[in-house]
């Protein structure tokens, strides 16, 4: 492996997520790293040792008791020659051997002999993930300082549906980027970022939302953490793991409603010295319900056909706006703008409407017509293109996974704050 390169060791867990790991294995190399395969014996039933050496280039790992690597502490070296342990997908069987510190194997005997950083991304089906004793595990892995990525809602090679999909290999990589960013760029930096969509009840059974799912404030979360941040996260309702967010420090108020955000917002910025940054990636519905009815609204016959309510609808509070307009507001102030049409001029008229320093546009318009030519793909995918704008204009951004556009405004705020600072000093000489 070459010298400069960050040598990344990938151990690859038992499970059909397994068959993502080459094209894991292909992204780390084009981003620059040396990675170094380390197979479990059931890994070794989705993927082939030859074809993980021939898209590493490197040796694979697969026996603790190898009597040529063993003579000289195979396991020990393994963690010792690695910049970091990745392991993707990590298996219920393999997180529970980590969590208990349990080493029968070659993979779990390198990861207890190690004293680097360790990235986990959980693939499993849904009910293993929720098991109590999952649970208990994932709280001591993050309690250790095991990193944590994901895992995402999907369908399940089992036919089922939910939490238990491993992260995509983009994501995974974009977080690998993150933690070995060494320079901690927001550093002791206060960041208040606002995530998912508020529901607005119209009766107890139903109610107002929208398509968000929270996966760009989320991400961003993960960003800035990973920046040395110290992020408080307030998110609407998501289908997103925070165990990840909390093992990184990550403080995290969870609401439904816009007022509920708001009021969290204000509670958050009384409670604090002054945020240095607040990024507002919530989708907050404009409108609720005048009054919410205290029992299931019933359809009523008119002329022999069902006839719709009557709804009185009435302006949530305009977070993004108060922000901008309090006693505290933050020195950077970031909005988010979700648009079907004419992406930049409506974009550019709520950065001005609203006061605030950035907007980041980006366009949910459906190009497909999958959905009826109404709603994007963008929401609820890990994919975003976006445009930042700002009184100098606007930069056009290439598309990117979710993960990949969090990194790249993480470091722009931080370049950002740098040079706020520099300017501060300068004026004071």
């Amino acid at each position: 492996m070459a010298e400069q390169q960050k040598r990344i060791l990938l151990i690859i867990g038992g499970g059909i997520a397994a068959y993502k790991t080459p094209e894991l294995v292909r992204g780390l190399r084009s981003s620059g790293f040396a990675v170094r395969p380390l197979l479990t014996a059931a890994a070794e039933q989705f993927v082939s040792p030859l074809s993980l050496a021939s898209v590493a280039g490197d040796k694979v790992y697969q026996n603790l008791f190898d009597l040529n690597d063993e003579a000289e502490m195979g396991h020990i070296q393994l963690s010792r020659q690695a910049d970091m342990i990745v392991v993707a997908p990590a298996s219920a069987d393999l997180l529970g051997k980590m969590a208990q510190g349990l080493a029968n194997d070659l993979a779990s005997a390198t990861l207890l002999a190690s004293n680097k950083p360790i990235l986990v991304a959980p693939a499993m089906n849904v009910q293993m993930w929720h098991h109590p004793a999952t649970v208990r595990n994932m709280a001591q892995l993050a309690q250790d300082g095991v990193h944590i990525m994901g895992p995402e809602t999907g369908d399940m090679a089992c036919g089922e549906y939910g939490l238990g999909r491993m992260s995509e290999p983009a994501d995974i990589i974009a977080a690998i980027i993150n933690l070995q960013n060494l320079e901690q760029t927001l550093q002791g930096k206060k960041i208040l970022i606002t995530a998912g969509p508020t529901h607005e009840p119209l009766d107890p059974v139903r109610y107002i939302a929208n398509r968000s799912s929270g996966k760009q404030g989320y991400a961003l979360a993960h960003a800035i953490a990973a920046r040395g941040g110290d992020v408080h996260l307030i998110s609407g309702p998501t289908n997103l793991t925070t165990t990840d967010l909390l093992a990184n420090n990550v403080d995290i108020v969870q609401i439904e409603t816009a007022q509920q955000m708001w009021d969290a917002v204000q509670a958050k910025l009384a409670e604090t010295d002054l945020f240095d940054v607040a990024i507002c990636t919530a989708a907050v519905a404009d409108w609720r319900a005048q009054t919410i009815a205290p029992h299931k609204i019933k359809s009523e016959i008119k002329k022999g056909k069902k006839a719709a309510p009557t709804l009185e609808l009435t302006a949530n509070p305009d977070i993004l706006a108060g922000l901008a307009a309090h006693k505290k507001r933050p020195s950077l102030l970031i909005g988010f703008a979700a648009e079907t049409e004419t992406i930049t001029a409506h974009a550019t008229d709520k950065r001005q409407r609203k006061q605030c320093d950035w907007m980041i546009a980006n366009d949910v318009g459906d190009k497909s017509g999958a959905r009826g030519g109404v709603i994007g793909g963008v929401m609820g995918s890990d994919m975003n293109c976006v445009q930042l704008i700002s009184a100098a204009g606007c930069e056009q951004w290439q598309t990117m996974s979710k993960a990949e556009v969090a990194s790249a405004l993480a470091d722009k705020i931080a370049e950002k704050i740098t040079l706020n600072l520099a300017d501060e000093i300068g004026g004071a000489l």
